[in-house]
């Protein structure tokens, strides 16, 4: 029975249970993702974003706050020197959970946890999908009706030139036409002579 239990023990005693997820939190803030089931991924993430809140302030009283949770003092220093000016305008909602699966060797269900602000292909999205809205505001649509009236002007323009070369290929073409008629009149006159030839050739033969 679960008699008020209002988080998931995960079959480990208190001691245990906090220094598995201390464990967790420290190689999360270190590699920025880790995987493991999602029961765990959800208890991780109840205690590694209060510490990850903490590292906006960046003072004693604060590193010695997380490292009571951490107890590593390279995860506190990465905490509070990368993470915390990564995170500084998110008001929460610091990790992400992926789902990957189901484990082999029991069908437990997998996933991947990870920081949010250190996955490049969502930050670029979300980059790119800030930018794009905010261009679409400026413009408006004059900047459209702009576009679709230059476009049957920039097609006629480009269409042009690929007229003129055809023109120019046939007038250099047609002189071909002309030296070939010139080449074959001299063959004309050469065979002339020699059908005046031959009347002279029968005279002679009758004064004989």
């Amino acid at each position: 029975m679960r008699h008020n239990k209002n988080f998931n023990h995960l079959g480990r005693q208190s001691a245990h249970r906090k220094a598995m997820l201390a464990n967790m939190a420290t190689s999360l803030i270190i590699h920025k993702r880790i995987s493991t089931t999602v029961a765990k991924a959800k208890a991780l993430k109840r205690y590694a974003e209060p510490i990850i809140t903490r590292s906006k302030d960046d003072s004693t009283h604060s590193r010695r706050v997380a490292f009571g949770y951490l107890r590593d003092k390279n995860a506190v220093t990465e905490l509070f020197r990368v993470v915390g000016p990564a995170i500084g305008d998110r008001p929460g909602g610091y990790t992400r959970i992926l789902k990957t699966g189901f484990r082999l060797g029991d069908a437990a269900d997998m996933c991947i946890i990870e920081l949010v602000d250190f996955n490049e292909t969502y930050t670029k999205d979300d980059k790119a999908a800030a930018k794009g809205r905010t261009r679409r505001s400026r413009r408006g649509g004059s900047g459209v009706a702009a576009k679709k009236a230059d476009t049957p002007a920039k097609a006629k323009a480009e269409a042009a030139p690929a007229v003129e070369p055809a023109v120019e290929a046939v007038t250099e073409e047609t002189p071909q036409v002309e030296s070939t008629v010139e080449e074959t009149a001299p063959v004309a006159d050469e065979t002339t002579p020699v059908a005046e030839e031959a009347p002279e050739a029968t005279e002679e033969t009758k004064e004989e």
